[in-house]
């Protein structure tokens, strides 16, 4: 997950950097030290953030030869 995934997956779902840390189980400063490219992050840190958010329906696209990675919600099981 890039910065730039982070931040759209958390517009997506209306959800502050403290929502995500809540979520993640992560202090708050360790959300926005990674979205301000602050200091080294851990791999479990950035995977906490990750699958939180894809526990909430985010799904993050990988980059291919044509457009960069990115984020979308998944659709709804009651649409």
């Amino acid at each position: 997950m890039t910065i730039e995934q982070s931040a759209a997956g958390r517009a997506l779902l209306g959800w502050s950097q403290r929502d995500l840390a809540e979520k993640a189980h992560l202090g708050e400063s360790t959300v926005r030290n990674f979205e301000k490219r602050r200091g080294a992050q851990t791999y479990n840190n950035v995977l906490a953030m990750r699958v939180a958010m894809e526990a909430a329906g985010v799904v993050f696209l990988d980059a291919d030869e044509t457009m960069g990675p990115g984020a979308r919600l998944r659709l709804s099981e009651n649409r």
